[in-house]
């Protein structure tokens, strides 16, 4: 074999059989050797930019729970992966990056395309970034990038300038100098101390009013979180990663924390005594309970993650699921429902809040729409993707998951752009299953018009066809708008927030997809229903107000106070005064003293 060939071959070993990437001059060699590869059985899926290939290697690790594989050409092939593989940093999933480099030679001439990659991609693969030098040195880069990938939950690169990709393979010598590794996967340690569990325990049986917080490090966990909340008579509040952790149709689900989060996760952790956080590295400290008022436990796989947001008292290394079935058998069954009681009554009125706040009119569609008709059609075991901006506060709080299904978006990192490329990759994985991604137009221009051509390419290998791209048409970056009215105490600046129209419904058509086009609130059940059974992925394009605002869970002085600033500079004035006002008074109880 020729050292890319056996690269392919020591990649398939490990278990990874799908790669997404882009050819270059930089990678002859690895694209001479893929061609071979994919006609004995590889997948790989070839992207538009690199940048692509990271983020859908990104939501392989996350939908999957694999390793996630992507690869590259030198130069800009590279610097475009960085901004995917920061996706996968900040959200701890797996991935390897394969990337070329120009020719050993060459390698400090300042040659056409060479880059210090090592230096380059030193932050984002901290844990380890190599160059291959020559063919004995591959396998254990390779094995040592998929390894440390696996088991740090990092992102792993491995260099190979072009020369080296076509000599021929072989093995390391046993001699002095060489090292010898093998393909497999570490067991980790998966249940913390026999003690740690006692004291965790005890912390919590002295709970009288308990809050749990769960994270994507719970998503395997569902039985466990249930059966320990039940326990503990607590209510479940999730962060945005975690949101499938637990369906939203239980009476106990908070739903999503922060400040696209719930009325009910907020009051919550203002009234908790006790929290139990599990699998969650949730940012934003001033949503959790104030330091000092609650009693805290938190389960993670990653000890640099304990104790990080929140002074916990007892910090639990393992796994989320194991270490919930080891502590359940030491909590006492909490006799006192009262807490959780009047949380469920909280949940179910916030639930018919959203409904009066998504019925609201807005012009031409009120955003909130979309997601109410969308819930109760959710299919089974249906993935969902979102995309960062106003959209992604609709998706936190509108749509109900239930048991089953799959979702995510860019979390850590928050990038605009990774919706549609989470959405193709979901549906590579489990091309059975609905996938729907939710992306604002301004996502859609950034990377989304670039992702539909893929889907285009690959959508009739798969067994079924039903991928649907919602698009919010606003002609507004209206996340970062809403910022200024409330946070920095502006206006909309209009040189900087207004985007271009674009057909998004008549572009899919151009693709040879479908394209579907709303405007009125009455079209919209329908057309959910068209989508859902097309015989071809969709886009579908709702022409929606800018102006409806995403409330936060808690309006605070300061928030009051900056947006009524904002209104001396601001130049749709009259409907952001309308809708605002509309949805406030939908939820008035919510911001009445007493309530938060």
């Amino acid at each position: 074999m020729t050292v890319s060939e056996f690269i392919w071959h020591r990649l398939r070993e490990w278990g990874l059989n799908r790669v997404y990437g882009y050819p270059g001059d930089g990678v002859g060699g690895l694209d001479l050797a893929l061609e071979k590869a994919v006609g004995e059985g590889f997948e790989y899926v070839q992207v538009r930019h690199e940048e692509m290939a990271a983020f859908m290697a990104t939501a392989h690790a996350k939908f999957t729970g694999e390793v996630g594989l992507c690869y590259a050409t030198s130069g800009p092939g590279a610097t475009h992966l960085i901004t995917g593989l920061y996706d996968a940093k900040m959200d701890h999933v797996p991935v390897v990056a394969i990337v070329g480099q120009q020719a050993r030679t060459a390698i400090g001439a300042h040659y056409q395309q060479e880059l210090d990659l090592q230096n380059t991609f030193k932050d984002v693969a901290s844990e380890f970034v190599a160059t291959a030098m020559v063919p004995s040195q591959v396998r254990h880069l390779i094995d040592r990038a998929v390894r440390i990938a696996q088991s740090k939950r990092c992102v792993t690169v491995v260099i190979v300038p072009n020369d080296l990709q076509l000599m021929s393979y072989s093995d390391p010598p046993v001699a002095h100098g060489a090292t010898h590794t093998g393909v497999g996967y570490p067991d980790i340690a998966k249940v913390p101390e026999p003690d740690g569990l006692r004291k965790a325990a005890a912390v919590l049986n002295q709970g009288k009013k308990v809050a749990m917080l769960v994270g994507a490090g719970a998503l395997h966990a569902t039985d466990e979180v249930i059966a320990v909340a039940d326990a503990l008579g607590a209510g479940i509040a999730k962060s945005l990663l975690g949101k499938a952790a637990v369906p939203d149709t239980l009476p106990n689900v908070t739903g999503s924390l922060g400040l696209l989060g719930t009325k009910p996760s907020w009051t919550m952790m203002q009234e908790c005594d006790t929290l139990l956080m599990v699998g969650s590295a949730f940012p934003y400290s001033e949503f959790l309970p104030k330091p000092g008022s609650a009693r805290a436990v938190q389960i993670d796989i990653d000890g640099g993650n304990l104790s990080l947001r929140y002074p916990t008292e007892v910090n639990l290394l393992g796994d989320s699921k194991a270490t919930l079935a080891a502590l359940l058998p030491l909590l006492e069954r909490k006799q006192d429902r009262s807490f959780q009681q009047r949380l469920e009554t909280e949940i179910a009125e916030w639930w018919q809040t959203l409904e009066k706040r998504a019925l609201h009119g807005a012009s031409p569609l009120n955003p909130q729409r979309l997601f109410y008709e969308l819930s109760p059609r959710l299919p089974e075991n249906a993935v969902i993707t979102a995309d960062s901006g106003s959209v992604a506060n609709w998706y936190a709080r509108d749509l109900k998951i239930r048991r089953g299904m799959k979702c995510s978006l860019s979390g850590g990192l928050a990038s605009l752009g990774a919706g549609t490329p989470y959405a193709l990759a979901a549906k590579m994985a489990f091309p059975e299953r609905t996938v729907i991604a939710c992306m604002g137009d301004g996502a859609m221009q950034m990377n989304g018009i670039n992702v539909m051509i893929t889907i285009g390419k690959y959508w009739r290998q798969w067994p079924s066809p039903n991928l649907i791209v919602l698009v919010l048409n606003n002609q507004d970056l209206n996340q970062v708008t809403w910022e200024e009215r409330v946070q920095l105490g502006a206006g909309k600046t209009e040189s900087t927030q207004a985007i271009p129209d674009f057909p998004y419904h008549k572009y899919a058509e151009l693709l040879g997809l479908k394209g579907i086009y709303v405007d009125h609130p009455d079209q919209v059940g329908a057309a959910w229903d068209e989508a859902l059974r097309a015989d071809r992925p969709v886009i579908l394009e709702a022409r929606t107000d800018p102006n409806v605002p995403p409330l936060p869970p808690h309006i605070t002085a300061k928030d009051a106070r900056n947006f009524l600033t904002g209104l001396v500079s601001e130049p749709e004035l009259g409907s952001v005064l309308k809708n605002s006002a509309t949805e406030v008074l939908s939820s008035v109880k919510s911001f009445l003293p007493g309530h938060g």
